[in-house]
């Protein structure tokens, strides 16, 4: 068998190619992010029921949605939240590889399910079955840099040109704009002229439902028609109330004497924010921010590529006193992280290259590992992308660690090959092939104990398994290439380009060998005293494995190493009832805090 491609060069050449052009290929297909995707899969469910408590909220539409979503397949645990907006948010948890869409139909046919128990103002409303993505990506910050512009309306702005542009961009699962203030209506009811009138809340709510509609007002001639009718004329009526003072003169009531109460007799109406829970402030001035969240399985730096090329477009159509910032953007620290690994890559390889040159001391020699290292490098992104990995920190860490294990298989057989021709004087070709013979065994065996080490680990279970299993089997794929090259290019390659060496070798080489030889003497004298002296040797091996042990329980654990990404978040909770009023002046004396602490560049407050 290995004969075969001694023989066929040019067959063993072509394979190589083939699997360097798959992985080169797969290389601009995977997705990019920091570390493997280990989120579980996240379906949440939102609703908003005005005007109620957070008690009222989560007993009339929290826990009848829960009881129905409680149990649906795949989950692990469900959590929620209500508030005294109105709002109220439920988060499905499912188990690691359950598949996002599936679990988001089970999930919108169990609210199906529910919707007849909660309240009709809810069903008016709708209740949201989103898939969640917990990857924010970048966060962009309107802002009026002359104040000419208030935080309403660089909500709407955000709303009626941005959102739905950002939300095409292919990638983006989600958007969170914080501290949106949509354009409302404000009706703002005086209860002492409601009492001595005689009105109710619900009177003025369903005076404004019943003449804030939109109707369809017919058509004029519209068969049947008299003889001769040459034309029909569809009739648009207006409908939905726009100004203020349309507002006002809503009638609530009309009296028996003919007079009628409107609403500006009981009320004060003006334009103003749908919601004021929340407000949002970058460097101490107003700004609106846009979360963006990626899907599962997206590349991080594509997306991010693609937002900031949209918002620069977008920017040309800004009116004048708007601007927009991303401070927060998570892929400038993957990009730096892979940079690193990448770097640290060439730096391995070039690295290996140098020591096999200085110890093989044939450039022919080396040139066969410095051919066979990058093959199985490239090669490995194939496998890569056939088991839906991405390029993360520990696929390409995965493949550092992989250089030093992939060259010792090509080492081997030149090597091998190289000492047959000097000692025995054969040709290359006799000597590839009696050296393949003696080292086809040990090369696919000790092939099989490295994958035997690094596989299991892609069985673990959890989040910790899924972290890691990219990484080990990273490694696997690699060494599985390397073993595929070792056996077909390596003797191929061997057989075409490794010559007896004749004349003096350069001085260098010279003093190379006769330091290390005089190591090797050493070594060997060395194990010749350990071996006459094996109980002191027991001795310090049980020791060290005394303080290995001792050393791996006082050493502190962790999930991932900590890593300074350059932003922190500062969590301040008042007391419970504390007004947004109170809530700003609290955070307005932390941004002081802040802003003069050395190092800190930016303050977004929400």
């Amino acid at each position: 068998m290995v004969d075969f491609f001694i023989n066929r060069p040019v067959l063993a050449t072509v394979i190589a190619i083939l699997i360097t052009l798959i992985g080169a290929i797969s290389i601009p297909i995977l997705p990019i992010a920091q570390f493997p995707d280990i989120s579980p899969p996240t379906v949440n469910v939102s609703a908003t029921y005005t005007g109620a408590s957070s008690e009222v909220v989560e007993q009339t539409v929290t826990i009848p949605l829960e009881e129905q979503i409680n149990g649906v397949e795949g989950m692990t645990y469900i959590s929620s939240d209500s508030s005294d907006d109105g709002t109220m948010s439920i988060n499905v948890t499912f188990e690691i590889g359950y598949d996002l869409d599936i679990a988001a139909v089970d999930v919108q046919n169990r609210v199906q399910l529910g919707i007849p128990r909660v309240p009709e103002e809810v069903r008016k409303f709708g209740i949201d079955v989103n898939k969640q993505s917990t990857s924010l990506i970048l966060a962009v910050n309107l802002i009026s840099p002359d104040g000419s512009r208030d935080d309403l309306f660089l909500s709407n702005y955000i709303g009626i040109h941005i959102s739905d542009v950002l939300k095409r961009v292919p990638g983006v699962g989600s958007l969170t704009i914080w501290g949106q203030r949509e354009y409302s209506m404000r009706i703002w009811l005086n209860p002492d002229k409601l009492a001595s009138l005689g009105i109710t809340t619900t009177d003025v709510a369903n005076a404004i439902e019943e003449q804030n509609i939109q109707v369809a007002a017919g058509s004029i001639g519209e068969p049947p028609v008299p003889q001769g009718q040459k034309f029909q004329y569809i009739i648009t009526a207006l409908g939905r109330l726009e100004t203020v003072e349309e507002f006002e003169d809503i009638i609530v009531r009309a009296n028996n004497d003919g007079s009628v109460v409107r609403i500006k007799d009981i009320a004060r109406v003006e334009l103003g924010a749908q919601d004021y829970s929340m407000t949002s402030q970058l460097d101490g001035g107003e700004t609106v921010g846009i979360g963006i969240y990626q899907l599962p399985g997206a590349n991080a730096l594509d997306i991010a590529n693609q937002i900031r090329a949209k918002m620069v477009k977008l920017k040309k159509e800004f009116p004048s006193g708007l601007d927009y910032k991303i401070i927060y953007d998570t892929t400038d620290f993957v990009k730096a992280s892979i940079k690193e690994v990448i770097i640290t890559l060439f730096e391995a390889f070039i690295l290996v290259f140098i020591v096999v040159f200085i110890f093989l001391q044939n450039f022919r020699a080396t040139l066969i590992p410095a051919i066979t290292i990058p093959v199985s490098l490239i090669g490995t992104f194939a496998l890569i992308n056939a088991l839906g990995f991405s390029i993360n920190t520990l696929t390409l860490f995965g493949l550092v660690l992989a250089i030093g294990l992939v060259v010792d298989d090509a080492i081997i057989v030149v090597e091998n090959a190289s000492r047959l021709i000097q000692e025995k004087g054969v040709s290359s070709r006799e000597a590839t092939s009696e050296a393949m013979k003696e080292v086809t065994g040990p090369i696919v065996a000790t092939s099989l104990v490295l994958m035997a080490v690094f596989v299991p680990v892609s069985f673990m279970p959890g989040i910790t398994g899924q972290l890691y299993r990219q990484f080990a089997l990273t490694i696997a794929c690699a060494v599985a290439i390397s073993t595929i090259n070792a056996l077909t290019l390596s003797p191929a390659l061997c057989a075409l380009l490794l010559k007896k060496e004749t004349g003096q070798k350069f001085w260098f080489f010279r003093k190379f060998d006769q330091g290390f030889d005089s190591f090797r003497n050493s070594y060997q004298g060395w194990v010749e005293r350990f071996t006459t002296h094996w109980k002191v040797v027991v001795t310090i091996f049980i020791v060290l494995i005394g303080l290995t042990f001792y050393m791996f329980t006082i050493v502190p654990t962790g999930f991932i190493p900590e890593e300074d990404q350059g932003y922190f978040i500062v969590n301040v909770q008042g007391p419970e009832g504390s007004s947004l009023q109170r809530t700003i002046e609290t955070m307005d004396e932390v941004y002081n805090i802040l802003k003069d602490t050395p190092g800190v560049a930016h303050v977004v407050a929400m």
